[in-house]
């Protein structure tokens, strides 16, 4: 990471920014500047290697644009930095005619001297897929999600048809592969700035002082403090409204409501649901809400004895009181979920059982498993909250306390938000809460991200469970694009799944945020946060 200096003037509000000020000085800005209280500090401005929500929404949402964007209602693709497609009657041909006069932004290293092309399609693809491209092992790069929708497997070949076409030719059909491109890792970055650095030889400066088409450009980043942007002056999109826009960053959810009272910041993400009477209640704020494709669920790592015992997941599933859950920590924001898929997402299986609360039928699964006498295992909570999980320490205790009637002793233990991730991935952990929120609307992002065999190499299959059966019907619901089929093909997926039990799934829960009562123009969707027409009234 790095950091910056700020320039004169105006801008100087950021260094009061980084602390605790009266909310009259902290509001010592005219209505160019929109204050918002992020989570945490990204892992990079990089979103083809970062993994996090903060990070995309510091990274991907500010500063970059994907080929495709998202309908906010109906979750379909749309065009963005391609203006159209077209696939062949095999489904293994893509090509997208991408849309001319888009400029990019530039910083002190480097100005653009072209517009947007097909070079910088294929050189955001190759950074990915192709381990001897001078950029693949910049900044330690892995590619996590590049990989976990198999897009390194998948692409055969990337073409330049000319600058304004580029064709993907696939190994077999995909239907999930359109909405890959409106994911964050699908952010395009500029050909003609890394072949500068590179040449320079200070290739990280990529990843650190990004360059995008996006509706903002970095300015300035202090670690646990503040980013800085601003507005992009050619933004294709059209005007962006706000000139400044400054991400204070504040991990605490009681700081950031007491930020947002005080007029510090003028929205903040993921408010507690024990916060919302307290939103609803003063007329200076307001609380917004948005149905979202998510799940939060407890993952066994299945390749680490009690958990390799399909017994003793089931048995788990019966000692959990889910409804007592989400009754205790949503508070009317989420509800129980039952399957890996969202209930309003296609192939999503409505007539799928769920494990009832019943102690007892857990008990004698843990005698019949050999556990009579119990088992102690290690239960990680994460550090963070999220729709999908709003309290995690909460939720972890309750898990702790409802385990404990049964015989399983489990010791809460959690860990720095990128220590978590990265332990998790590694399969460093018994059993871990988390949870998934839709990065592109299909059934694909969750049914074999989540639980596919090849997801845990990638290390987003926290259960670590390959079941041959579940992975093939998931394979297959990828190769096919009637939705019908498609959705058969999920629903007996998750039959398998509530089987074999390598979850307990614990909620489906709304996406909320709040605001100062004069901002306008902010939008949260599929595809995250949208600052582009966002403005002070």
């Amino acid at each position: 990471m790095f950091s910056g200096k700020l320039s004169t003037g105006k801008t100087l509000l950021a260094l009061a920014l980084s602390t605790l000020l009266p909310a009259s000085a902290a509001w010592a800005a005219s209505n160019d500047t929109l204050i918002y209280c992020s989570e945490a500090s990204p892992e990079s401005f990089n979103p083809q290697i970062a993994s996090s929500g903060p990070s995309f929404v510091a990274s991907s949402q500010t500063l970059y644009n994907r080929l495709i964007n998202f309908d906010p209602v109906k979750n379909t693709p749309v065009p963005s930095l391609a203006t159209s497609w077209t696939i062949s009657p095999d489904g293994k041909t893509y090509t997208f005619t991408l849309r001319q006069g888009v400029k990019f932004n530039s910083n002190k290293y480097f100005k653009p001297t072209r517009d947007f092309n097909a070079d910088d399609v294929i050189f955001s693809v190759m950074r990915q897929k192709d381990a001897n491209h001078p950029y693949h092992s910049v900044s330690q790069g892995n590619y996590e999600y590049f990989n976990d929708v198999g897009l390194d497997k998948l692409i055969k070949d990337v073409k330049k048809v000319d600058d304004y076409h580029v064709q993907f030719v696939l190994n077999e059909p995909n239907a999930a592969f359109l909405a890959d491109w409106g994911m964050d890792f699908a952010s395009i970055l500029s050909a003609e700035y890394a072949d500068a650095m590179l040449k320079k030889g200070t290739p990280e400066n990529v990843d650190t002082w990004p360059i995008g088409t996006g509706p903002y450009a970095l300015q300035q980043y202090k670690r646990d403090a503040l980013i800085r942007y601003i507005a992009n002056p050619n933004y294709w999109d059209g005007e962006v409204p706000t000139k400044h826009l400054i991400f204070s960053i504040t991990p605490n959810v009681e700081t950031r409501l007491a930020k947002l009272q005080t007029n510090e910041c003028q929205i903040i993400p993921a408010p507690s649901p024990v916060q919302f009477d307290v939103i609803k209640k003063n007329k200076d704020l307001a609380l917004h809400s948005v149905d979202a494709l998510n799940v939060g669920y407890l993952a066994f790592n299945t390749e680490k004895k009690p958990f390799d015992n399909v017994l003793v997941r089931q048995a788990l599933n019966y000692a959990t009181d889910k409804k007592a859950i989400v009754n205790a920590v949503f508070l009317g924001s989420g509800t129980v979920a039952k399957s890996p898929l969202p209930p309003n997402m296609l192939g999503f299986n409505k007539d799928l059982k769920d494990y009832a609360y019943d102690p007892e039928k857990a008990k004698a699964l843990l005698k019949q498993a050999g556990l009579e006498k119990g088992a102690e295992v290690t239960l990680w909570s994460m550090p963070v909250q999220r729709p999908y999980n709003p309290n995690s320490k909460r939720i972890a205790e309750m898990i702790q306390s409802d385990w404990a009637k049964v015989g399983v002793k489990a010791k809460i233990v959690s860990y720095e938000w990128g220590e978590y991730l990265s332990g998790m991935r590694k399969g460093e952990h018994d059993s871990a809460l988390f949870g998934w929120m839709s990065d592109n609307g299909d059934p694909d992002n969750f049914a074999d991200v989540l639980l596919g065999c090849d997801s845990i190499e990638t290390g987003s299959n926290a259960a670590r469970w390959c079941d041959k059966t579940y992975d093939g019907l998931v394979k297959k619901a990828k190769l096919t694009s009637v939705p019908e089929e498609r959705a058969g093909l999920y629903a007996q997926a998750q039959e398998v799944f509530y089987q074999q039990a390598p979850w307990i799934a614990l909620a489906n829960g709304k996406t909320f945020y709040a605001t100062r009562s004069n901002v306008t123009g902010y939008s949260v969707s599929l595809m995250g946060s949208d600052f582009s027409k966002a403005k002070l009234n």
